[in-house]
């Protein structure tokens, strides 16, 4: 550690600053759907949730070394292209987080990573081949994987419990949604905690600090887990107010199904080491788990938005990382302007969300506006029974009041 320079501090510091960012970034992916259907309540959820991010950051470290050893080669990275790429992810969170959208933390950090080292080394810094096997591919299978795994799912559930008491079934699938929400959380610690792990060493390897190719430390798992479980602890309850009411309204047969693919596919691509968006996953789980229920609607406009963001994280977040390398490579004080930028933009934007504010206590308000599929499919579905006669029915006025007529006797 005597070569734990202040550049190298900063870096760690920053890194830890994503992390808690990435945290309330994607609590919406274990949480949103336990808290729209009233599995868990708010506060209650988000606790569960950071616990089991904790935990789930010290059972593998397959993800970590993925991006410390296997992105870009660690030959002639330095400390400031790190911080760049950080910058890259920080800000692109943020402001996704600010307008709602549950993009990838993951591909953030990734695009910003692959940014500054371009940016630093060139092309060949960057290992095409781990890029396309352990990013990219991934990020197009697991919303399909998992959407397709939550609608057939979603279909069995509503088949096998077609005849179960209402509201027993009900409850039962609340209680098996809050286990699988702890799965999701549990999930999420072993592939997002990890990716600031891997960003951390390679930064300690790039500074000195840590021979080449050496797992992540004890302190930096510690760290890693710690950071990510505050920032899940605090909500991103913006997100999860897209994601548990903008895509769709779920029953509790649906979170369940929902919760369970997900997780399935994300614990298994922690395994192999790739490097898999959890929000990618969520969401198509949610948006299968929609249209499994027989007269379920997914609101395409909202996931419009979404695909839209999921297409600029990688490209954006490296736009922003490689400028902040050229400012950084200029010298300390460079370095010292882009760390100024990171703070004020991060403080602006805090400073915009308080303009409407978004928590606990109104996170599951039913005022998400409905998209063009659902208000056209509102617009052919025959009415209720009773809604024709009450629409046709015609009201006769009353008579004008006024003097009774004079009886003539005759």
């Amino acid at each position: 550690m005597e070569n734990f320079s202040l550049i190298l501090a900063i870096v760690v510091v920053t890194a830890l600053a994503f992390d808690f960012t990435n945290g309330f970034h994607d609590t919406a992916n274990a949480m949103a759907t336990t808290i729209s259907t009233g599995a868990l309540k708010p506060k209650v959820a988000v606790a569960m949730s950071a616990v089991l991010n904790l935990v789930g950051a010290f059972l593998s470290v397959e993800v970590a070394n993925t991006i410390s050893k296997g992105l870009v080669d660690e030959t002639g990275i330095r400390p400031e292209v790190i911080f760049a790429a950080l910058v890259g992810a920080i800000l692109w969170n943020l402001v996704t987080w600010l307008v709602g959208l549950p993009s990838s933390s993951s591909h953030a950090l990734m695009g910003g990573l692959i940014g500054a080292a371009i940016a630093s080394a060139g092309v060949g810094a960057v290992h095409g081949d781990v890029l396309v096997t352990k990013v990219l591919l991934p990020a197009i299978a697991a919303p399909i994987v998992a959407g397709v795994a939550a609608l057939l799912a979603t279909r069995l559930t509503y088949r096998l419990g077609r005849k179960a008491d209402g509201e027993a079934a009900k409850k039962g699938y609340r209680a098996g949604q809050i286990a699988s929400a702890g799965l999701v959380s549990l999930a999420h610690g072993t592939n997002d905690a990890q990716k600031t792990m891997g960003i951390i060493t390679l930064a300690l390897v790039a500074g000195g600090a840590l021979a080449p190719d050496s797992d992540p430390p004890t302190w930096v798992i510690l760290s890693a887990g710690l950071a990510i479980a505050l920032g899940t602890y605090l909500g991103g309850w913006r997100i999860i107010r897209t994601m548990g009411k903008g895509l769709t309204d779920l029953q509790p047969q649906q979170g369940f199904a929902a919760q369970t693919s997900a997780a399935t596919v994300i614990l298994a691509s922690s395994h192999l080491g790739f490097s898999l968006s959890t929000t990618h996953s969520v969401s198509g789980a949610v948006m299968g788990a929609g249209l499994g229920r027989k007269g379920g609607v997914v609101r395409w406009s909202t996931a419009t938005r979404m695909f839209v963001a999921w297409g600029l994280t990688l490209p954006a977040a490296a736009l922003v990382a490689a400028l902040a390398e050229y400012v950084t490579g200029l010298g300390t004080w460079g370095t010292a302007a882009v760390a100024v930028f990171l703070v004020a933009s991060s403080f602006a934007i805090w400073k915009i969300s308080r303009r409407e504010v978004v928590d606990h206590t109104n996170v599951i308000a039913d005022d998400e506006p409905a998209g063009v599929v659902t208000t056209a499919m509102a617009a052919v579905t025959p009415p209720p029974t009773g809604t024709v006669t009450e629409n046709l029915a015609v009201t006769v006025p009353a008579p004008a009041t006024g003097p009774e007529p004079t009886k003539l006797g005759v």
